[in-house]
């Protein structure tokens, strides 16, 4: 009888954790710690990820899962001059192209891209521009204006592949070499809507239209070859990998599809995993490999999608971020004030405004959350709403300012009982405060009525003081991290509302990052985690976008399930794991979020 040795070359090896990495993929070990024989077996499955900021559909693609690039599309009513960057987390802005056009061919990587041809308006250009990583300029004309063009390769050897000029399909082929295009080898016949993958040398062109195809054809720099065809005709899907190994998802298969199919560098094979939702235009460049795509943005029925599905084949599993419904609040209120974390916050004060006129129904409630359920514990000595709080635990936090009568006084909570802190300087509700009870920051504000403050205060236990002054008068903005390090941004007076603004524990900057989504009359919205971990979300008349801060860029994350402002200020967690609560209307419902994980898994080995 065959034994592994024999059949593999070598013994089974004894180990006391499975391993976490591709090289074990196949193998067989046995795991002294369980008992049992284990290995790892590559898995393929697609998983939500963090939405575009802009919903559209005939994009340019190009870069990878974790360093990609969005550009160009329809927006319905019409061509986008956008940008937008991923980094395998969030999306972020990046900067505009100089022609908004639609069905445009891309290519290349997220510092180094080119967009060429498209649709301006109802004709076709033969405009190219290449992208740096943060702005476009001009490149050289493409020899024949088209769009849907099948894209490949990288902005020093870029190909150009098929097209609709107009009035038919296109047999064109052209190479870019960063400066100028050039003839290439013609397609064997006009095609357009088709996915490009691989180098100049080494390409794939696959699907397409006239009438959706099932051909795949291999280009060598000068010629292209016949291969093997698809399982399923198709236009106008998504592709990722090279002429070796890649994956194409959606497109028109003839109707819109959910339907992946991946490429061994001989066959396609239909794969098990399919998109969540059917659709297609997600862009007729490649993007990342054939083991590690996604799909962004594109047309579902009935019209533009903002969605992302990341593919992946390999031995972990992937989750992505999510926002899921936790327990409701005992009592539903908005423009509350929180503090401490994910799973030890506070809850106190807030408006219940319906049907009593807001100013006339604050209230001195207070809960606590344990990371499944709330209980109510004692009040605040006073009413108060549209304050704002702080603290780095459930049993050491503070909240100070608000609505009247309580817009100077601030008090502090020790997880059982409520006493008296040092009164801020000036009067001030919808203030944003961050840092911890011996060592908070508070700026901003406005009074009630009254108008909006640019004063920063640092508190050391017993009393506040005046610092420099926050870059102009702002309130109903957020602020995060501690009182030597924090960020803020958004609000009702912000001149950008999109600006991010550092403090050092003696002067502000203006961060050269900005948010994705510009939060206005957020009226105190959740601030969550650190200078350099930061979440925000929510924003005027309620909105689900949630974004996450590194201390460089700002990247769209998991939306929320519902839209929602007014919520908790201050406290709930860090961009990894947080907690959001209450709202405008009174609402008591709760989310929480998880950041992803992606865990190598192991599979026991059975006789069966």
């Amino acid at each position: 009888m065959s034994t592994y040795k024999n059949l593999i070359g070598k013994n089974v090896k004894v180990l006391s954790t499975d391993p976490d990495n591709d090289a074990a993929e196949g193998q067989i070990w046995y795991n002294s710690t369980s008992g049992v024989f284990k290995d790892l077996i590559v898995g393929e499955a697609f998983s939500s990820a963090a939405p575009i900021g802009t919903a559209r559909y005939t994009l340019g693609v190009a870069g990878t899962q974790t360093a990609g690039l969005l550009f160009a599309g329809d927006t319905l009513p019409g061509p986008s001059a956008l940008t937008e960057e991923y980094n395998g987390v969030g999306w972020a802005n990046g900067g505009s192209m100089s022609t908004a056009r639609r069905s445009v061919g891309g290519f290349g990587t997220q510092t180094a891209a080119v967009v060429t041809g498209g649709n301006p308006g109802p004709s076709v250009t033969t405009a190219t521009e290449e992208y740096n990583g943060s702005s476009w300029t001009g490149g050289g004309a493409i020899g024949t204006g088209r769009r849907n063009i099948g894209s490949a390769g990288i902005l020093t050897a870029g190909l150009a592949i098929g097209g609709f000029t107009g009035t038919a399909q296109s047999t064109s082929v052209e190479h870019y070499n960063g400066t100028s295009w050039t003839a290439g080898g013609a397609f064997p016949s006009g095609v357009s809507s088709n996915s490009g993958m691989g180098t100049q040398t080494a390409a794939l062109s696959v699907g397409g239209n006239p009438g959706q195809q099932t051909i795949n054809f291999k280009y060598d720099g000068s010629s292209w070859t016949a291969l093997s065809p698809t399982n399923t005709v198709r236009a106008n899907t998504q592709s990722g990998g090279d002429s070796a190994s890649a994956v194409i998802m959606g497109g028109y298969a003839p109707s819109v599809s959910t339907a992946t199919e991946t490429w061994d560098g001989t066959n396609w094979t239909t794969s098990s995993a399919t998109l969540a939702t059917a659709k297609t235009q997600m862009g007729t460049g490649p993007v990342g490999s054939g083991t590690a795509s996604f799909g962004a943005g594109g047309y579902t029925a009935p019209g533009k999608t903002a969605t992302t599905e990341e593919y992946n084949s390999n031995i972990n599993t992937i989750t992505n971020a999510a926002w899921s419904a936790g327990n409701n609040m005992n009592t539903g209120r908005t423009s509350t004030a929180g503090f401490a974390n994910k799973d030890d916050l506070v809850i106190a004060g807030g408006f219940i405004s319906t049907p009593s006129p807001a100013d006339a129904d604050t209230k001195n409630l207070v809960e606590e959350y344990n990371g499944s359920s709330w209980t109510a514990v004692t009040a605040m000595p006073t009413n108060r709403a549209s304050s704002s709080g702080c603290g780095a635990s459930q049993t050491s936090g503070m909240v100070s300012g608000g609505i009247h009568p309580n817009q100077t006084t601030s008090v502090e909570y020790d997880g059982t009982n409520w006493t008296s802190g040092g009164d801020v300087p000036a009067v001030s509700r919808m203030a944003a405060h961050c840092g911890t009870v011996p060592a908070a920051l508070r700026c901003g504000g406005a009074g009630n009525p009254g108008p909006a403050i640019n004063q920063t205060i640092e508190y050391n236990g017993s009393s506040w003081t005046a610092v420099n002054n926050m870059p102009h008068a702002e309130y109903g903005h957020m602020l995060v991290g501690t009182q030597t390090a924090a960020v803020f941004s958004g609000g009702h007076n912000a001149p950008t509302k999109s600006n991010l603004y550092e403090y050092d524990g003696t002067n502000w900057s203006t961060s050269p990052a900005s948010l994705v989504t510009a939060i206005n009359n957020n009226a105190g919205a959740a601030a969550n985690g650190t200078q350099t971990a930061a979440m925000w979300m929510l924003g005027a008349g309620g909105t689900t976008a949630a974004q996450i801060y590194n201390g460089t860029t700002v990247e769209l994350t998991a939306s929320l399930g519902t839209a929602r402002y007014n919520v908790n200020c201050g406290g709930g967690g860090t961009s990894a794991a947080a907690i959001v609560g209450g709202g405008d209307g009174d609402t008591d419902a709760t989310e929480e979020f998880v950041g992803g994980t992606s865990v190598a898994t192991a599979s026991t080995l059975t006789t069966s």
